[in-house]
C-alpha cells in the first residue's frame, strides 16, 4: 500500500505547519484503480488523514460504482466522516449504505456506528435532548435487530445513559417548577421519572421531591405514601434521610418508615401503581 503521510515543514508555527500539511494532504488526492483507491483510504484513515481518506473513498464510488470494492468505500467514508466529527454527513453515508447492502454482513456495524453519530451528539441537560432521543432510537434499533452481538451490549449501556440522560433534564425542570411554586407541573415531572425511568439513578431524588411537593399541597397521604415507597427501596440513600427529617417535622414519621426491609422481584412498580 502507498503510504499516505503528509509531511510538514521545520517550521515552529502551528497554524504554517497545519495548513502545509493540509496542502500535503490535498496534493496525494490520487486516481487510479478501484482497489489502489480503496487502499489509499484505508491508509489515510491509519495515518490520521481523515479528510484525505473521505475524498480516496468517494472518488473510488463515482468511477467505480460497480466495483466489489463499492460497498466498503461506502461504509468507510461513513467512519471518515464519524473521525473528523461530521456527524450528519456520516449519517447520510451510513445511511445509503445500509439502502443499498441491508444483507450485508457489515449491516450491524454500520447501525452502531450510525448510533453512535447520534450518540456524539448529544447535549448537556439544560439544553433541548433532541439528539439524545434521536440516540436513544438508533441504539435501540441496534440493540433489537442484533442481540447478542457486541454492538448491542455496548448500545445497551449507552441505552442506559441516555435514560439517565433523560431522567435528569426531567428532574431539572421538575425542580425549575417546584421553585416556581407551579406544583402540578412539577409533581407531573417528577412521576415521569418515577414511571418511565425506574432505572436511573434520579428515582430516589424524584420520589423525595414529589414529598416535599405533597408536603407543600398539604397532601399528607399522598407524601407518607410516597416516602414509605422511597424508604423501602432506596433506606440508606440521602434522599431517603431528607425525606424522613421531613415528615418528622409534620409529625407524620412512624416508627416503621425507619425499617429496611428486603425488596422483592417487581416491588416498586406494583406498590407505586396500587397506591396511585
Amino acid at each position: 500500500m502507498t503510504s499516505l503521510v503528509a509531511c510538514g515543514s521545520g517550521s515552529d508555527s502551528k497554524g504554517e505547519k497545519k495548513t502545509l500539511e493540509t496542502s500535503a494532504s490535498e496534493a496525494n488526492v490520487k486516481q487510479g484503480t478501484a482497489e489502489q483507491l480503496y487502499n489509499n483510504g484505508i491508509d489515510a484513515i491509519k495515518t490520521k488523514h481523515y479528510k484525505l481518506a473521505t475524498k480516496q473513498f468517494e472518488l473510488l464510488q463515482e468511477n467505480f460504482p460497480y466495483s466489489s470494492y463499492a460497498p466498503n468505500a461506502q461504509l468507510m467514508q461513513g467512519y471518515a466522516f464519524y473521525l473528523q466529527n461530521k456527524y450528519p454527513e456520516a449519517v447520510k453515508q451510513l445511511e445509503t449504505f445500509l439502502q443499498l447492502h441491508p444483507n450485508s454482513p457489515d449491516a450491524p456495524y454500520a447501525f452502531y456506528l450510525r448510533s453512535l453519530c447520534y450518540y456524539e451528539r448529544i447535549s448537556d441537560v439544560t439544553r433541548d435532548q433532541q439528539s439524545t432521543l434521536e440516540a436513544l432510537s438508533a441504539l435501540n434499533d441496534v440493540v433489537n435487530r442484533f442481540p447478542g452481538t457486541s454492538y448491542a451490549r455496548d448500545a445497551q449501556l449507552k441505552i442506559d445513559l441516555c435514560r439517565d440522560h433523560l431522567a435528569g433534564k426531567e428532574m431539572l425542570v421538575g425542580r425549575f417548577y417546584e421553585q416556581q411554586k407551579n406544583y402540578e407541573a412539577a409533581i407531573t415531572r417528577f412521576q415521569r421519572v418515577i414511571l418511565d425511568y425506574q432505572t436511573t439513578n434520579h428515582v430516589a431524588e424524584a420520589l423525595h421531591r414529589s414529598v416535599e411537593v405533597y408536603l407543600k399541597l398539604g397532601l399528607t397521604d399522598q407524601a407518607r405514601k410516597t416516602a414509605s415507597i422511597l424508604g423501602y427501596n432506596y433506606p440508606n440513600s440521602t434522599w431517603y434521610r431528607y425525606t424522613y427529617n421531613d415528615l418528622k417535622k409534620y409529625n407524620l414519621a412512624s416508627n416503621q418508615a425507619e425499617k429496611p426491609t428486603a425488596k422483592g422481584p417487581g416491588f416498586f412498580s406494583r406498590m407505586w401503581n396500587s397506591i396511585f
